[in-house]
Formats: C-alpha cells, structure tokens, sequence
C-alpha cells in the first residue's frame, strides 16, 4: 500500500497539466480529484492492515529488555499469553483485502457503464467474503449473509440503470452520455437538433444511484448496516464501514457534476433523490441513534447520519459545496478509522480485567468483538485516561465541537448549503448535529463520571506472576498507539495547520469546474 501511495504521488504532476487522461478507450480515466483519493484510500488501507498484522498487546520484563536477552533468548511462550488474535489464522484475509481495494480504485476512476459494473461488483464480493471469513463466528456468518442478499438486490438496481442508460443512449462510454445530456437539455427549443428526452436517463441514473446509495447505507436503504455490522468482527467493521464509501461517493460526486447542471432545466433531476435521502439519512440517523446501546450500532447510526451531511453537500453542486463534500469525506474516515482502532485498543487492553455482569456475560463472540455495549466503557478514564481522553476528541469531532476537525467540516457544507438557497435542509441539519450530540455525550458521560465495573483477573498468569502485580507493564503495541496518538492529532490540531487541507479541498474543486 505504501508503495502505492508512492506510484500515485509521483503521478500527481501528469493529471494537474490539464483536465486529466484517459486510458483502455475511456474505460479508465485519471484526474487530479481520483490520483488523490487513491492516495487518500491507499494510505488508509495500510493503517488498516497493519491492525491484523503484529500482535496488540506487548508486556514490559525488566530481565528480558537487555540487548542481549533481546538478541540470543527465546521468546517465551508464556510470555505472550492471550496475544494472538484469529486474524493470523486467516491467510487469506490481506488478499482479500486488495481485491475490495483494487475494486475500489477502478471504481474512482472509471468512465464506462461496463467497467462501473464490474468494479462495484468486485468491491462487492469482497465485501460479502471479509464479513463471513471468520468461520468460528455465528453472528460474523448471519450478517454477511444478510449483507450478500440485499447487496445482491442492490447490484440488481444498478446493472438494470445500466441497461436502460445503454438502451436508450446507445454507448457505454460516460463521456458519451454527458454529451447526450447536453443535447438533449439544447434541443428542448430546438427539436430539430436532437429529440431526446432528459427523462430517460433521469430514470436510469436514478435506479443507479439507489443501488450506491445502499451500498453506502444511506437512508432508507440503510436497514442492513446497523444489524451487519454489530455482527461482524469489529476488525472487519472497520474496513467495511470506511473503505466502502470513499469510492462510491467519489464516483457519485463526478456523477452529479457532469449531469446534474445540464439536466436540471427538465421536470425533475436524479439528484433529488439523492436530497431527500440527505434528508432521511440526518433525521433517521439522529433519532435511532438515540436509542441505541451496543455500540457498533450507534456508530453505524452516526455514520448514516455523516452520510446526509455528505449527500447535501453532493446535492448542492457548487464550488462551495464540492470542496466542503471532498474535506468532509476526508475528515470523516479520518475519524471513523480512529474511533474503531480506538474500540479495538480498548478491547485489548481489558483482557486481563474481568466483567461480572450478566449484561456482558450473555454477550456472544466476545473473542472477535470485546466491546459491544456502550456500558462496557463505563469508568474507563480510571483504567487507561490517555485513551479514553483520545476517544473523547474523536467523539467530540463527531458531534461537531470547535475547534476539533469535525466541525469546520460540517460548517463548510452548512455553510455552502445555505449560501445557494436550501434553507430548509440546512435546518434540519443543524438540528439533527445538536440532537445527535445527546449520544455522542452519553459516550462521554459512561466513560469519564461512572466507575468501572471491571477487576482484575486472577486467573491470568505471566512469567508465572500474577498478573496483579505485572498489570502496569501491560501495555498496547507501538503500532497501535502511535497510529492512535497521530489520528487524534490530527483531528485535534487541525486547527493549528489548516491551510494545507483546506487548500487541497479547494483546488480539486476548483479543478472539477474547470477554474
């Protein structure tokens, strides 16, 4: 991933020369906007997999920390009891891993009906495989399957709006098709040029945009993803709740540029559907969210609500607008990522605290998902305060709460929405971010004003020591805090450097109109 990072940053310069280049006969074409969000999902999918790649905890031995211990010992069986997660049993899942990722790639920066197919389904496929790959898991296998049936169904809606783009177009090329839209919105007063109605493809791109608009939960096409990923291995959560989105919502964004202006003259435009699902997706993801006490679901229901924001932005269309919808994508995987690591972090670091109560002890897959209660989180500032701090800023950017990242995203695309005229939504937004703000504190209120339930586990032993005289030497493996420490840095310090990613924002905007 790293590697590739490198390709596609030694790039950059062959796309800023111009409009950008295309490749296989306009199947594959490179921009400014898809060269950085490959960076963008490149980057992110390394921090990913190196989650699944060492072990999580690492135990602190005075006589096993000299160099030459280091250097001619064994390592000691006993001494990483409990370290081994079942990801390393799994061989398969990095490659797995690159096939969504390569789908994801060819998805950002396709430019045919055929190749958009082919790559959401290979994205796809993916998908369903990683949500069932952990075999010893019943829920893991409940929800992927749910997930594999109604993904199904969705990739129906978007293979029969291709059908009806091809069958009354006549191309496959995208390019090809935002030239008949031209047309067709020129002949309205002059027939004699091009009598095409704007209606048909209204209706194609509209069942298109409802099989993506699934895919990435929005509402209502949002029933799967609270059960799907409560169900399945938070390690998967992760991936499947950020990676899915980016490409789709970038293929989306070009989307709407290239047909929404010329198509807006006629009776109606596909892009109000995706403003009412802006709309649904902010008060559904704000009032569900409210009730919600297993923590996997109130963050997909936050995630539903990210996605109205984002979807407005979409739907307005404007320079203002674009570069906040490309800032807000950015900040918000930024901060999903965080949040998750952060869960799993937590989950780690408990292993050798036990909980009595019923609630927890009823919990099934506990081994693939430690944390599944919003209660689990009760007291522990008193436990680990330097992560439980670092959850609270993540929390916080959620909500909305200056100066942290979150908020000048969400006031971009507020902002750039009330500027061109859609006050109602606008409202509605502010609204659904104040009352949203009730769980995100809820979160806050368990973890730093309850005392935990948690107590030592005197069953655990280390090096033949008990482990409540070694528990301070248990800490989180160097990857893991020092991926921690430099996400919340970035969404807590932004403030301090913010020229550099509001300038990017910008930019590509700027580049997608052509100014």
């Amino acid at each position: 991933m790293l590697y590739s990072s490198v390709l596609v940053f030694g790039s950059l310069h062959v796309t800023s020369l111009g409009n950008g280049i295309g490749l296989y006969g306009g199947l594959f074409h490179s921009t400014s906007i898809t060269q950085t969000f490959h960076l963008f999902i490149f980057i992110l999918s390394g921090i990913i997999l190196q989650i699944t790649a060492f072990y999580p905890r690492k135990v602190w031995s005075l006589e096993k920390s000299s160099l030459k211990e280091l250097l001619l010992s064994k390592k000691n069986e006993e001494s990483t009891i409990n370290k081994k997660a079942e990801q390393f049993k799994i061989i398969e899942y990095p490659l797995i891993l690159l096939f969504i990722i390569t789908g994801a790639s060819f998805l950002v920066s396709t430019s045919d009906l055929v190749s958009i197919f082919i790559s959401i389904e290979l994205q796809s496929y993916g998908l369903y495989l990683l949500s069932t790959l952990y075999r010893n898991s019943e829920l893991a296998t409940t929800g992927g399957l749910t997930y594999f049936l109604l993904g199904g169904l969705s990739s129906c809606f978007i293979l029969l709006g291709i059908s009806l783009l091809y069958a009354n177009s006549g191309t496959t090329s995208l390019d090809g098709i935002y030239v008949i839209t031209g047309l067709s919105d020129f002949s309205i007063n002059h027939e004699y040029i091009y009598s095409y109605k704007s209606s048909y493809i209204n209706s194609g791109l509209l069942l298109i945009s409802i099989g993506f608009l699934f895919k990435v939960s929005a509402a209502p096409f949002h029933i799967w993803a609270p059960n799907v990923y409560d169900a399945i291995p938070t390690i998967v959560t992760t991936f499947v709740a950020i990676m899915a989105k980016i490409s789709i919502f970038i293929f989306l964004l070009e989307l709407v540029h290239f047909t929404s202006v010329s198509l807006n003259n006629s009776d109606y435009s596909w892009t109000y559907a995706l403003l009412l699902s802006s709309f649904f997706s902010l008060i559904i993801g704000t009032i569900v969210g409210l009730t919600q006490y297993r923590i996997k679901r109130l963050f997909t229901y936050s995630t539903i609500s990210h996605v109205g924001f984002i979807l407005l932005a979409l739907s307005v269309n404007s320079i203002e607008s674009i570069q906040g919808f490309i800032f807000y994508l950015m900040q918000y995987s930024i901060s999903n990522l965080n949040a998750f690591i952060i869960l799993l972090g937590i989950g780690y670091s408990l292993f050798y605290l036990i909980n009595d109560s019923k609630e927890y002890k009823a919990l099934a897959d506990k081994n693939n998902s430690p944390i599944q209660l919003v209660n689990q989180l009760k007291g522990y500032f008193y436990i680990n305060p330097i992560l439980a701090l670092s959850l609270a800023i993540t929390i916080f950017s959620f909500a909305g709460i200056p100066p942290l990242l979150g908020f000048f995203a969400k006031l971009m695309v507020l902002s750039s929405a009330l500027d061109n005229g859609y006050i109602f939504i606008t409202l509605i937004a502010i609204l659904a971010s104040v009352v949203s703000a009730v769980y995100y504190l809820n979160i806050i209120k368990e973890i730093f004003f309850d005392v935990p339930e948690h107590k030592r586990n005197p069953k655990i032993n280390i090096n033949n020591v008990a482990v409540n005289t070694i528990d301070n030497n248990i800490s989180l493996s160097s990857y893991l805090t020092i991926t921690i420490s430099v996400l919340t840095l970035i969404i807590l310090l932004f403030i301090l450097m913010p020229a550099e990613g509001l300038d990017m924002a910008n930019i590509l905007s700027l580049t997608l109109f052509n100014i």
